[in-house]
C-alpha cells in the first residue's frame, strides 16, 4: 500500500462498515427492542472524524454490541438530513434530536429507557481514557438496574 493510500482504499469496504454503530430508524422502536432484552438503549451522539467518538465507538460499545451485551446505536450531531423517528412517534432528524438532548459534545453516551426516559448519568466527552470502561460500566449496571425496578413497579 503506497503512503498515499486513502483509508477507504486501504480497508475493504465492508470492513469499515462493520467498524460503525447502526444508525436507527426509530428510536422507539430500538430503545423498545432493547427493553425487551432487559436492556437500555445506549445511544452515542457522534461526529465525523472524531477520534474521541472513535475511541468510544471501537474500544467500548462494538466490542460490547458484538458480545451481545449492549444494544448501542448511534446519530450523528450535525445530521439535518437522515429521517428519525422519535420516541413520541414524531419526525425528526438526528441533529434535532441531540439538540432536544443537549447533547452538544462528541461522544455524548446516552442511557434511555423504552420511553425515551435517561436512566444513567450519561457520559460526555471522554475525560480520563483510562477509567472510561469503568465510567460505562457502571452507567451501564445503573441503567439496568433502573429499567428492571421500572419494569417490575
Amino acid at each position: 500500500m503506497s503512503s498515499t493510500a486513502t483509508k477507504s482504499e486501504a480497508v475493504p469496504a465492508a470492513v469499515i462498515r462493520s467498524s460503525a454503530l447502526p444508525s436507527p430508524a426509530s428510536l422507539r422502536g430500538a430503545a423498545q427492542a432493547a427493553a425487551a432484552l432487559g436492556e437500555p438503549l445506549v445511544v452515542m451522539t457522534t461526529l465525523s472524524g472524531c477520534p474521541y467518538c472513535d475511541l468510544v465507538r471501537n474500544s467500548y460499545l462494538l466490542p460490547l454490541r458484538r458480545e451481545g451485551k449492549v444494544q448501542a446505536v448511534q446519530i450523528d450531531i450535525r445530521d439535518r438530513s437522515s429521517n428519525l423517528q422519535g420516541f413520541m412517534g414524531e419526525n425528526t432528524t438526528p441533529a434535532e434530536q441531540a439538540r432536544l438532548w443537549k447533547a452538544r459534545f462528541a461522544p455524548t453516551v446516552l442511557f434511555l429507557g423504552p420511553k425515551g426516559q435517561e436512566l444513567a448519568e450519561r457520559l460526555v466527552g471522554v475525560a480520563v481514557p483510562d477509567f472510561y470502561g469503568d465510567y460505562l460500566d457502571a452507567r451501564l449496571m445503573e441503567a439496568r438496574k433502573r429499567l428492571k425496578s421500572a419494569h417490575t413497579a
